[in-house]
């Protein structure tokens, strides 16, 4: 008896071989080890993990005991292949690239980097009224702000304007408009951070 009759609906879709291997690599065992564990044939592991064959339920239960895995994970999906790629960037206090603007004085951080999946920024909040803003500012994505310093009043076209002070945060839809004014005695500074392909 194979490990099921309709083993494509089984067996293809689990990736059994893949998962095999992806154990076998993670003990550092080599099939000639696996081989002994098991007492399946070295050339019969090979092909099971290259998808050659299907495995019978006897070798399976070999398998299972040989390898001392319980039948979930032997048929846990393989996990996704990663690579990290280390990289990193630093920015000294004030060594941003700034962008001053007639509401905000934006310093943007991690400029070395390309390709970024976030663009952190840090803003100082030069609005006193929301008057002054001939626009709701929008951008496409999401955006995560947290409050520095001071105490800001955030408007958005969708809700009442909302007070935040000092390590107070909050996470929108920055596709909705929206704009920040400082109500403190100085400025207030918000930490920020876009997702990418966003403008500030």
């Amino acid at each position: 008896m194979r490990i099921a009759s309709g083993r494509k609906a089984f067996v293809e879709p689990l990736r059994l071989g893949e998962r095999l291997k992806e154990i076998r690599l993670a003990n550092q065992w080599t099939l000639e080890e696996v081989s002994q564990r098991t007492g399946l044939a070295r050339s019969t592991l090979s092909k099971i993990e290259n998808d050659q064959i299907s495995p019978t339920f006897t070798a399976v239960q070999k398998l299972i005991n040989g390898l001392a895995i319980d039948l979930p994970q032997l048929l846990s999906p393989p996990k996704p292949q990663t690579q990290t790629l280390g990289r990193r960037d630093l920015t000294r206090s004030g060594e941003g690239q700034h962008h001053p603007t007639p509401t905000y004085e934006h310093e943007l951080l991690s400029c070395q980097l390309a390709q970024k999946r976030m663009i952190p920024f840090k803003t100082i909040v030069r609005a006193r009224h929301f008057e002054e803003f001939s626009e709701w500012v929008r951008h496409d994505g999401e955006e995560f702000l947290m409050v520095l310093e001071g105490k800001i009043l955030m408007y958005t076209e969708y809700y009442e304007p909302l007070p935040l002070e000092s390590g107070d945060s909050i996470y929108f839809d920055s596709a909705m408009g929206h704009a920040l004014v400082s109500v403190s005695e100085e400025d207030a500074v918000v930490l920020s951070v876009c997702t990418r392909g966003d403008t500030v």
